[in-house]
């Protein structure tokens, strides 16, 4: 199977979309077929693109895709011309749905795209409303960015999405059928670790580690984070926290958090330093706003339960995975949560092989693959 794979940057860097963009392009080259990059150029408008990029970042994040839809058909002629150059059974679209706007496909292929959200699912659900936005973004842009995503996501065959929270938005929002819309979870950003020959166990009488991942402090749910610390520890808990991609404010630090502001995988020495934190660790507790968290399935590769909020699209499940609780749960909810496992260490540990179970099942990108190719091969066959 020949595969067309379309992103506004490419899936051979490892840090944009939070490593994403690179496991999906991955796992389709090992799973499902040869898989050639569409080329990024915006044509006659590339020094406007590379322009953009020089931004910082922010502006970048903001200035990009909707240029990117404005000029779609300057820019998709590139695409159609890449496409006409080899006979492709597949294009497949990953994060960047402006990347489709205007594409005409110079002959009869199956059009397939995935993310973890879309612009106005996003906007309008909770995670997008906690950001906020300006007047003029809602009720000028929003409704033509709206419009846009309605005529890009009817034109498509098949629309991947990680989460049942995303299916059911995006199915509204846009008018797709079942056929069309399907839910496929993702995997984690980390190479498979190996199980757990013993469940870690979990007793009040000794250090019960806490976690958190991100490169926000407060976007991730530190501050609750830290508050649980303080509030098992008010009880007696000797609680531990550990904090890998940032550092947080003076005012939630003390003796009982390990900072470690930025860890490289690709470097022996920390990626053993992000391992053990996962591994050692009791509970991620993350109760962020966003709409999947790849630290969520890194966290079941481990057989680590995730405490969070029931907010989008995050792959944490009740009793299974961790458990995800209602927005507005606090410190107190979660740190009752860790205690009840304290007083019922048989259920703690059920609760680790039934995480690490999800992720050997679910959540991880050979699943993904192996299921990708399936859906493809059908879909290709019934088209003859």
């Amino acid at each position: 199977m020949k595969i067309a794979y379309l992103c506004d940057i490419s899936p051979e860097h490892t840090q944009p979309y939070s490593g994403g963009n690179a496991r999906i392009y991955n796992a389709l080259k090992t799973h499902v077929g040869e898989v050639d990059i569409l080329p990024q150029s915006w044509g006659v408008a590339e020094p406007l693109r590379q322009a953009v990029h020089a931004l910082p970042d922010r502006a970048n994040l903001r200035l990009r895709w909707r240029l990117h839809l404005a000029l779609g058909p300057i820019i998709a002629r590139n695409v159609t011309r890449a496409l006409s150059q080899k006979k492709y059974d597949v294009v497949f679209g990953a994060y960047s749905f402006q990347s489709l706007a205007a594409l005409k496909t110079p002959y009869p292929i199956l059009k397939a795209y995935t993310a973890d959200a879309t612009f106005t699912a996003y906007r309008r659900s909770q995670i997008g409303q906690n950001f906020g936005a300006s007047w003029a973004t809602r009720n000028l842009l929003d409704p033509l960015t709206l419009r846009a995503e309605h005529k890009i996501y009817r034109n498509l065959d098949l629309m991947l999405w990680p989460s049942e929270w995303l299916k059911r938005e995006a199915d509204a929002l846009y008018g797709l059928s079942d056929a069309q819309s399907l839910v496929l979870p993702w995997g984690a950003n980390i190479d498979t670790p190996a199980a757990e020959g013993t469940p870690l166990p979990i007793d009040a009488n000794a250090p019960v580690r806490l976690l958190v991942v991100g490169r926000d402090w407060f976007s991730k749910g530190g501050p609750q984070a830290f508050e649980t610390l303080q509030v098992l520890r008010a009880t007696g808990v000797d609680a531990q926290l550990t904090v890998i991609g940032t550092t947080p404010p003076e005012f939630h630090l003390n003796e009982h958090v390990t900072v470690h502001p930025s860890l490289n995988k690709a470097v022996p020495t920390e990626k053993a330093l992000f391992e053990a934190a996962f591994a050692k660790a009791h509970f991620l507790v993350q109760p962020s706003f966003e709409s999947w968290g790849f630290a969520f399935c890194e966290a079941a590769a481990f057989g680590l339960p995730s405490l969070c909020l029931n907010v989008g699209g995050v792959p944490v499940r009740d009793d299974i995975t961790g458990h995800a609780l209602p927005e507005g749960a606090g410190a107190p909810e979660f740190a009752e949560i860790i205690n009840s496992y304290l007083r019922d260490p048989a259920r703690y540990q059920a609760l680790r092989l039934s995480a690490r179970k999800a992720f050997d099942t679910q959540l991880n990108w050979d699943a993904w693959g192996k299921s990708v190719r399936m859906i493809f091969e059908s879909r290709i066959g019934e088209r003859g």
